[in-house]
C-alpha cells in the first residue's frame, strides 16, 4: 500500500474521452452539493431525492424506496449482441457521524455529520455514468443497473437491497464498484483478485466478578484482573491459532471498569472487533474467543456475557471480472505508479454481500493529493480528496460497461 504522501501522477487527459471531460464541472458541483448535505445510514432522503430528480430530468428509468432510501437506475443498450448481459454498478450514499473540520465553501451543513469516506464522490461518479450511458446507448448491448445503496457505514444496506430483489428482473450477471481511496495517490488504481477487504465482526463482553474493599482482595473476584487476562489472551488467537499466511486482527478497543481507587470492581466491559480475509475463518473467531473467555472466567470464579456480531463478510473479487477491470485500468492509467495490485486493507465493506451473490470486482481509485493537503485518511474530520479523480471514475465505469456488455 502506498503512503498518502506518495507523489501524484495525474492521468493524461487524452485518456479520458472529451464527452466525459466535459462532465467534470457537473461532477464537482454535484459532489459538493452532496457533501454539504450528508445523511446517516437509511436516512439518506435528501441524497435520494437529488439522485431521483437527476434521473427523472435525464429520462432514465429508475426505482426508488428500495431498502428504505435505495435507488436503482436502468439503462438499456441498443447495440445488438448474441447474448445480452446485465452489469450492475454500485455506489454507496451514506455519511458518518463526524463533525467536519475542513474550512471549505462546500463544508457540511449538517452538524455532527460528514462525508468523510468519499461516498459523495461515489454517488456523483455513478450518477454521471448513468447520464453518459443514457446518451450513448448505441455503444453497448444489454442492460446496466446502477445501484445507489444506503447505509454502508452501518448497519448495512447491501443485504436488504439484495433481499428486495435488486439483482433480479433482469438478473445481474456481474457487478462492479469503486472506492475513492486516499491510501493511494491520484493517478493510480488499485485492483486485485481475491480478497480485497476484510470481514468485520464485533464483540461486546461483560465480566461479572465480586466487588469489595481494595485492601481485602481475598474476599473478592476482581473483574479488572479477569478482564486484563482476557485482553492479553485474545492476542494469542492470531499469533498462535491462525495460519501465519492468513492475515487477521483481534482488537480490544474499549475497556471500562471500576469507580474508585480503593474499591475492587465487580464488573468490567470490553468491546472489540475482528478482521480477516480468509472466508474459511468465518466461524472460527467467535468460537475461539468464547472458549478463551470461558476458561479464564472459570479459573478466577467469574461469569460472563458475550455478544458477538458478524457484520460483513470479506470482499472477495472474482478472477474473471477482476481481469476485465484490470485490463481497463491498465489501458487508462499510464503513470509510473499505475495499477496497484497489492492494495488490501483490513477495512470492511458490505459490497461483500453483492460479491457473494454474483461475480464482481470492487476496486480503489487513488484520490490523495498531498500537494493540495488532500491526503487525510478516511473517517478523519479533515478528509477530502482530489476531485480530478471523479472523471477518471466515470471513464473506468464506462469502459467496463463497454467491454463487459459487448
Amino acid at each position: 500500500m502506498f503512503a498518502t504522501n506518495a507523489p501524484t501522477q495525474p492521468i493524461h487527459p487524452d485518456k479520458i474521452r472529451s464527452e466525459i471531460q466535459a462532465l467534470q464541472p457537473q461532477l464537482v458541483a454535484l459532489r459538493r452539493q452532496l457533501h454539504q448535505q450528508p445523511e446517516l445510514g437509511f436516512q439518506e432522503r435528501i441524497t435520494a431525492e437529488t439522485i431521483a430528480k437527476k434521473l427523472t430530468e435525464w429520462k432514465i428509468p429508475h426505482q426508488t424506496g428500495i431498502a428504505k432510501t435505495g435507488i436503482v437506475a436502468m439503462i438499456q443498450g441498443r447495440k445488438t449482441s448474441f447474448r445480452l448481459k446485465t452489469l450492475a454498478i454500485r455506489a454507496d450514499m451514506d455519511a458518518l457521524p463526524i463533525q467536519e473540520a475542513n474550512d471549505v465553501p462546500y463544508k457540511s451543513q449538517h452538524d455532527g455529520i460528514m462525508h468523510a469516506c468519499g461516498h459523495d464522490g461515489h454517488v456523483a461518479i455513478a450518477l454521471m455514468t448513468a447520464y453518459y450511458l443514457s446518451q450513448h446507448q448505441n455503444d453497448f448491448a444489454g442492460m446496466v443497473k446502477i445501484i445507489f445503496q444506503p447505509a454502508e457505514e452501518g448497519p448495512g444496506g447491501a443485504k436488504p437491497m439484495i433481499d428486495e430483489g435488486v439483482l433480479t428482473n433482469p438478473d445481474v450477471n456481474a457487478i462492479i464498484g469503486l472506492h475513492l481511496w486516499n491510501n493511494l495517490p491520484l493517478g493510480t488504481i488499485g485492483v486485485r483478485s481475491g480478497a480485497l477487504m476484510a470481514a468485520v465482526e464485533l464483540f461486546n463482553l461483560k465480566i461479572q466478578g465480586k466487588g469489595g474493599h481494595g485492601a481485602m482482595p481475598h474476599q473478592t473476584v476482581d473483574a479488572i484482573v479477569v478482564a486484563s487476562q482476557i485482553v492479553t489472551a485474545l492476542q494469542t488467537i492470531v499469533a498462535r491459532n491462525v495460519n501465519p499466511i492468513d492475515s487477521a486482527v483481534v482488537t480490544v478497543g474499549q475497556f471500562n471498569a471500576g469507580n474508585a481507587r480503593n474499591v475492587i470492581a465487580d464488573t468490567a466491559s470490553l468491546t472489540g472487533t475482528v478482521r480477516y480475509f480468509n472466508p474459511d475463518l468465518a466461524d472460527f473467531f467467535e468460537r475461539r474467543i468464547d472458549a478463551i473467555v470461558a476458561g479464564i472466567c472459570a479459573g478466577y470464579g467469574a461469569t460472563y456475557q458475550l455478544e458477538y456480531t458478524k457484520l460483513y463478510p470479506p470482499v472477495i473479487n472474482d478472477p474473471k471480472i477482476t481481469d476485465l477491470v484490470r485490463s481497463v485500468a491498465t489501458d487508462l492509467v499510464e503513470t509510473p505508479l499505475g495499477v496497484v495490485p497489492e492494495c488490501q486493507t483490513m477495512g470492511g465493506e458490505d459490497m461483500s454481500f453483492f460479491l457473494q451473490a454474483v461475480p464482481g470486482c470492487y476496486f480503489f481509485l487513488g484520490a490523495a493529493n498531498p500537494d493540495r493537503s488532500l491526503a487525510y485518511p478516511h473517517h478523519h474530520p479533515r478528509f477530502d480528496f482530489d476531485e480530478t479523480a471523479l472523471a477518471t471514475g466515470v471513464e473506468m465505469f464506462v469502459r467496463c460497461v463497454e467491454k463487459f456488455c459487448n
